[in-house]
């Protein structure tokens, strides 16, 4: 493997639907979009990256499944025991990444993170299958919520004008703002 081998494979392959109004609120979006990626058949379109930062300040990411979204935040769920729980009692923030590729979206949702409560653990514990639950106690089992700060849409174009849409939370509630790439530009990672 070599990197013109990597540079030769096909990128943004996947077909965008119409992009829509831009609500207010992000998590009206992120329901919208997520609607959207079930209806087209996108395999397992509630899948996450969770990054987490370890006790020395090294970044560290793993793959779970999204248990609910609400005003509240975005939900994930495990074991209290896990790496990413010892991570998240140290430094209690995260980023959330999303991808669906059929449809050349992504988002990424950045925030603090608030464990829920025991009873919201217990009953996320219960939801899941029997086998799913085998040999963790209730006590061991956590729920919690990245509380965004900002809320990053994107979605891409085989001609590179990709359009994002960025959320940041203001003392007046979300601000959304449209940003549409020109051809050969690079937008830097905070607009």
């Amino acid at each position: 493997m070599d990197a013109a081998w990597l540079r030769s494979l096909p990128t943004l392959t996947g077909r965008a639907p119409e992009f829509g109004q831009v609500p207010d609120d992000p998590v009206a979006l992120f329901r919208s979009w997520l609607a959207a990626a079930v209806d087209r058949g996108v395999p397992e379109p509630h899948a996450m990256t969770l990054a987490t930062v370890d006790a020395d300040g090294m970044p560290d990411a793993r793959t779970l499944i999204l248990k609910d979204v609400s005003r509240a935040g975005w939900a994930f769920a495990g074991d209290r025991r896990s790496a990413k729980a010892l991570q998240l009692t140290m430094r209690p923030a995260a980023a959330l990444a999303f991808w669906w590729q059929p449809m050349v979206r992504a988002v990424r949702v950045r925030g603090h993170v608030q464990e829920a409560s025991a009873a919201e653990s217990a009953a996320d514990l219960a939801a899941r299958s029997p086998a799913a639950r085998e040999g963790i106690a209730v006590e061991d089992w956590a729920l919690w919520r990245v509380v965004p700060e900002r809320v990053e849409f994107w979605q891409g174009s085989p001609d590179r004008r990709h359009v994002r849409v960025v959320y940041r939370r203001g003392d007046g509630g979300w601000a959304p703002e449209t940003l549409r790439a020109e051809a050969g530009v690079h937008e830097t990672e905070e607009t």
